[in-house]
């Protein structure tokens, strides 16, 4: 079996990673990949974005499946061109990846499908948009409708901050296209949670959940980033709410797609805002997350390219996805100065001694120097670890953290912390 995996961070590591542990050993390739990928694949000389490139390779060299990492290739359509040259894709068509390319499709999508979420209104005039602010009260969510690389969301604490937010999309042009229609939407307390479907259009196998780490610093301060860490399972997922989120949330959806003439396959990443108004959907994504994939795809203990391969082919079966039992935590260590401007090129020690320690280390922005691997990124290594249960395996994983070294180097300290008051 041939595979090939679009992407370059620790996400698509962790799915290269995961695919080499499969008893059927496929020959793997990584476009573009990164210095962690090197070890496991061969890396293509091609960007994530590049369609007609990856379409080009893929006709040339007949890979068996191609899965793909982040969401901007799927939004532009490399599933369909893949798929229209024969080759089967773990991933959603453009039409279905629009659940995460498109914040208003994504709101109609659940409005309709009677999926719940935060009460929203749909905006392309910022003066009716400032003027729509006086039915929702403070704080108020402003999001650009789409991709903006994780920065399109303003949470904003007063008017005046709503209203800036509002014109600098709409009319100054912050996000480009992205902003040119908005979602302005009610703000929803309660804890976060982060829910991988698979989903071969009609069938769906929920992997355990996960939850994230976006600030910057300990405790939930500093500004977002992309995610300092990550902790699975989340006991505020309860079998309840993971049983709500199947039957109420993810099978609407993938109904009420279908009545659009869409057929969803891949995986829909749910996050949760889980609090007094009950379970809601705070946003779709159309991929893995990243630093979720590198705890989650580690955790399950059956084969993951049968199962993908399944979903791409339309016969997903209950019970195919076996998980651990233990716990798993991964930690984001960053370059210094992120999430803001960094420096590259710093060169990197510790890795075989944190991979010693019993961890494995995820090349999220990494590449090669003459040999010597070295930082390329702002997020630059996730390092996870396993444990009998979740003090355990943070434990574990700061051990594996600590053996590592880059000039500038940021962790934040508290990951999973927030999961010990649900723990005896």
């Amino acid at each position: 079996m041939k595979v090939l995996v679009i992407g370059n961070g620790g996400r698509e590591h962790a799915i290269v990673w995961k695919l080499a542990h499969d008893s059927c050993a496929p020959e793997l390739f990584c476009a573009p990949g990164n210095a962690g990928t090197a070890a496991l694949a061969t890396n293509v000389p091609i960007g994530a974005e590049d369609v007609a490139g990856i379409v080009a390779w893929a006709r040339e060299a007949k890979p068996d499946l191609v899965v793909v990492g982040p969401e901007a290739p799927l939004c532009a359509g490399v599933t369909d061109a893949l798929e229209a040259e024969g080759i089967k894709v773990f991933g959603p068509c453009q039409a279905a990846a629009a659940l995460e390319g498109s914040k208003a499709f994504s709101k109609d999508v659940m409005e309709k499908a009677g999926v719940p979420t935060a009460r929203f209104r749909v905006y392309r005039s910022s003066a009716e948009a400032i003027a729509g602010l006086d039915a929702f009260s403070l704080p108020v969510v402003v999001k650009a409708d789409g991709l903006a690389a994780g920065k399109g969301v303003v949470i904003a604490q007063t008017r005046e901050e709503a209203e800036t937010a509002l014109r600098e999309m709409l009319d100054g042009g912050r996000f480009g296209a992205a902003g040119a229609e908005v979602v302005v939407e009610e703000f929803l307390e309660g804890e976060e949670a982060s829910v991988f479907a698979l989903c071969d259009g009609e069938r769906v196998e929920l992997l355990p959940a996960a939850q994230d780490h976006k600030r910057v610093f300990d405790n939930d301060q500093g500004p977002n980033t992309g995610g300092m860490g990550a902790y699975t399972p989340a006991p505020i997922a309860t079998a309840e709410v993971m049983a709500f989120t199947k039957e109420q949330i993810v099978l609407p959806v993938l109904r009420e797609l279908k009545r659009r003439g869409i057929t969803y396959k891949g995986v829909l990443f749910c996050g949760l805002m889980i609090g007094p108004k009950g379970v809601n959907v705070l946003e779709f994504n159309c991929r893995f997350g990243d630093p979720e994939t590198e705890v989650v795809l580690p955790s399950v203990a059956s084969d993951l390219l049968p199962v993908l391969l399944a979903c791409s082919e339309g016969r997903l079966e209950s019970g195919m996805v076996k998980m651990r039992p233990e716990a798993a935590v991964t930690v984001v260590m960053a370059a210094p100065g992120y999430p803001g401007s960094y420096p590259k090129g710093l060169a990197i020690s510790g890795l075989d001694a944190a991979e010693a320690a019993g961890c494995t280390v995820f090349h999220a922005g990494t590449a090669l120097r003459e040999g010597q691997v070295v930082t390329a990124g702002g997020r630059v290594l996730t390092v996870t670890a396993f444990g009998a249960d979740l003090r355990a395996a943070v434990a574990k994983a700061y051990e594996g953290v600590g053996q590592i070294a880059f000039e500038g180097a940021h962790y934040r300290r508290d990951i999973a912390a927030k999961a010990f008051k649900y723990l005896k």
